[in-house]
């Protein structure tokens, strides 16, 4: 039996293991913390074929510098003479063209579907109960700007065959009778869904390593990637090294450090960001998720309460709660639904986290240009939990050299080489 030693216990780094081990291999994943509070938990949760423009858009550059003196805004590159950040800013500005939008959105748009696809399969097959809907997203905007850019986007959509529908503001109403809105209209994106992620990610663990008797270390950092003539080795922690057949950097915002080790780079920086339960007031019922697309916020229903989210902050990875971004989100939600009136919760009820944002908002999936054995799966950014299980299969399928369930050329890791 052949083994593989995934680097990271995220929820890219699980999937990869739960489709590697499916097709008969022995797996080991090594993580650096506990596996308790990984990016995924604190995601908005949705499953999001609508989303098949990249982070680098036209658009978004100018839009970020606005943002960037405004310390309650969504999105934020934090200045600093860092030459990793240099880089990752330079190339996001050559990517962030109309041939890139329009180059990236079928790749986008078939990874998303495949995902969503592997979610239901795995729903089936797990017996996980992570609480996944099949209701859709709402799009909720106020201003004829906005209403203009979503009407466009519908099209767009409709056009890659995603089932997108322009709404009223009577028509959201009617589909969440107890929620006010106040709203210009919405496009309702038939095509996505949303689950759980807390459960998920407990569940898949304990599925992993009690079912399926996976092998997880945690607290186990990777120090050295050892390697020979163009394949990797073996992997070494402080108190130990791990042998393989082949390897997996699924590391999130902590992957180019890890691909450092090998001699590689991967154009990766960390976009913190933010959110926070609130329990559902019955009689205000919120069923569907919603996006507030001036705002740039999530709000989930999920497991009797409604997960609030958003916020980009690219730079370095640290363990501040920026309380302005926090109220942010607070502030922005009542604009949308008068009926939530909501308070800044208490530091410890906050979570963040740190998403791979690369500098042209598409995945990193595929062999290394440097080992032959030496997969990369990264660089998810916002849709790492959207696109967990494709990427796992995406990552099987590299690795038992077989034709991928879609062409992955888009994602290539050495793009940037």
């Amino acid at each position: 039996m052949s083994k593989v030693v995934i680097i990271g216990g995220g929820i890219i780094g699980l999937f990869s293991a739960y489709y590697l081990h499916k097709s008969g291999w022995e797996i080991d994943i090594l993580d650096q913390g506990d596996l308790s509070d990984n990016c995924s938990y604190g995601n908005a949760g949705m499953i999001t074929p609508s989303h098949f423009v990249p982070l680098a858009a036209p658009g978004m550059v100018e839009q970020g510098f606005r943002w960037m003196f405004n310390s309650k805004s969504p999105f934020y590159v934090k200045p600093a003479f860092n030459s990793e950040l240099f880089g990752w800013g330079l190339k996001f500005l050559k990517s962030a063209t109309k041939k890139h939008v329009d180059h990236s959105a079928v790749a986008l748009r078939d990874i998303s579907m495949l995902s969503k696809r592997l979610y239901w399969e795995f729903d089936r097959d797990s017996n996980i109960d992570f609480g996944l809907e099949d209701k859709g997203i709402l799009m909720l905007f106020k201003t004829p700007k906005f209403k203009e850019e979503e009407q466009h986007m519908a099209e767009k959509a409709a056009n890659l065959g995603l089932d997108a529908q322009y709404l009223t503001p009577d028509e959201c109403g009617k589909l969440q009778p107890g929620v006010e809105m106040d709203i210009l209209g919405a496009v309702h994106y038939h095509c996505d869904a949303h689950l759980y992620p807390n459960q998920l990610m407990a569940g898949l663990i304990k599925y992993l390593e009690v079912a399926e008797g996976i092998n997880i270390h945690r607290n186990t950092e990777v120090i050295k990637i050892n390697h020979n003539d163009g394949k990797v080795t073996s992997v070494s922690s402080a108190n130990n090294e791990f042998n393989g057949d082949a390897f997996v950097v699924a590391g999130g915002a902590w992957s180019p450090g890890i691909a450092r080790l090998a001699g590689l780079k991967v154009p990766l920086m960390p976009g913190k960001g933010y959110s926070f339960m609130v329990p559902q007031d019955e009689s205000k019922r919120m069923t569907i998720p919603s996006i507030l697309c001036e705002a740039r916020v999530a709000v989930t229903p999920m497991n009797g309460s409604i997960r609030y989210g958003g916020t980009m902050e690219v730079g370095k990875i640290n363990n501040q709660v920026n309380m302005n971004r926090v109220k942010g989100i607070v502030e922005s939600v009542p604009k949308y639904f008068p009926g939530f009136k909501l308070e800044v919760p208490q530091q410890k009820d906050i979570w963040f986290g740190f998403r791979p944002v690369s500098p042209d908002g598409l995945p990193y999936i595929g062999l290394s240009a440097k080992y032959n054995n030496l997969a990369i799966a990264t660089g998810h950014a916002m849709i790492g939990l959207s696109l967990a299980p494709a990427t796992g299969k995406l990552i099987n399928d590299v690795l038992n050299e077989t034709r991928p369930a879609m062409n992955i050329d888009v994602f290539s890791p050495g793009r940037f080489q």
